[in-house]
């Protein structure tokens, strides 16, 4: 599990367009909101993506870039952002890896049946690579302005 205070694990994960999108690219320039969904076009992730698009001329503002992850491909992130217009990256995390190094891949129960998936989690890291914030299993709605006020107190 990562922890606040600690060195963020870097990354070099596609971004819905097929590029390579690197932690150290922001380092020192951006504070990084990495934000880890389950899967596409479903409910509540389809509320978090649309709450952070409503507010990210706020986190651009404040010096932040916003990304959101799941172990969805590229085409599926694409079709996911172009049906409701999500204004940020998303990070097609296909082999598992980066939900693995930030501890997010776990065993959840529903309906009675165990099985992995991405619990919902995010991390606000600072522009020095710092984890500032480490949420596991927050809930989709009105998390985003959650995490911009936490943004705010930086």
């Amino acid at each position: 599990m990562i922890e606040v205070g600690q060195r963020a694990p870097g990354f070099g994960v596609q971004e819905t367009d097929g590029e390579l999108v690197h932690l150290s690219e922001f380092r020192d320039e951006k504070n990084v909101v990495l934000y880890f969904y389950p899967k596409d076009d479903t409910p509540g992730c389809t509320t978090e993506a649309k709450q952070f698009t409503e507010l990210l001329d706020q986190f651009t503002a404040l010096d932040t870039v916003i990304f959101g992850v799941s172990k969805d491909d590229c085409a599926s992130h694409a079709a996911f952002r172009d049906k409701y217009g999500i204004g940020f990256q998303l990070l097609a995390d296909t082999s598992g890896e980066l939900c693995e190094t930030y501890g997010v891949w776990q065993e959840k129960e529903k309906n009675g049946e165990k099985k992995k998936g991405i619990v919902r989690s995010t991390f606000i890291i600072d522009k020095s690579g710092t984890v500032r914030y480490a949420g596991y299993a927050v809930k989709a709605d009105s998390h985003a302005q959650e995490v911009l006020e936490r943004i705010r107190a930086l």
